[in-house]
């Protein structure tokens, strides 16, 4: 038998808070990108970070590794078989215009990462894209600056995607 409720109180669906972000040095491109996220809510708390693309490719920019940082926590969600609502927060205004069509895709290398977003973002009952200050980003931020750092210190790990 369900567990009854007192009157008056709503039952919400569980949706999973995934904060995003990328970093890149130098941040136009050529250098080494990183990824970050975070899952928290529906029982999902995670956390990631790693190599955006091969370092020094020309894909190797801040952007990318924004885009990459959102695939990634989908496709973690989607690993772990979660399938309900995510709210995806991160402070990439670029990213998150544009999967809001707010902003078109113009840079021909972002297109790609744009497509795989938005096919991953069809496996969820929804996702919304929303933006979010820097501050209230910093556990993300964090995890993608520790990957730089990684890199920096030596640790030669495989790129997530090129």
């Amino acid at each position: 038998m369900d567990a009854e409720l007192p009157r008056g109180q709503t039952v919400f669906p569980a949706i999973a808070e995934v904060h995003f972000d990328g970093a890149c040095q130098p941040p136009k491109g050529g250098g080494i990108a990183t990824y970050g996220f975070t899952v928290l809510g529906a029982g999902l708390a995670h956390e990631e970070s790693g190599l955006a693309v091969t370092p020094r490719s020309p894909h190797a920019t801040n952007n990318v590794a924004e885009y990459v940082a959102a695939i990634r926590a989908l496709e973690h969600l989607r690993r772990e078989g979660y399938r309900g609502a995510v709210d995806l927060l991160g402070d990439s205004q670029l990213v998150i215009r544009q999967m809001n069509g707010e902003y078109e895709v113009r840079a021909e290398h972002l297109h790609a990462y744009h497509a795989a977003l938005q096919l991953l973002a069809r496996d969820f009952a929804s996702v919304r894209f929303r933006w979010i200050p820097r501050e209230e980003n910093q556990r993300a931020d964090q995890l993608s600056k520790e990957a730089l750092g990684r890199y920096r210190a030596g640790e030669r790990p495989t790129p997530a995607d090129d």
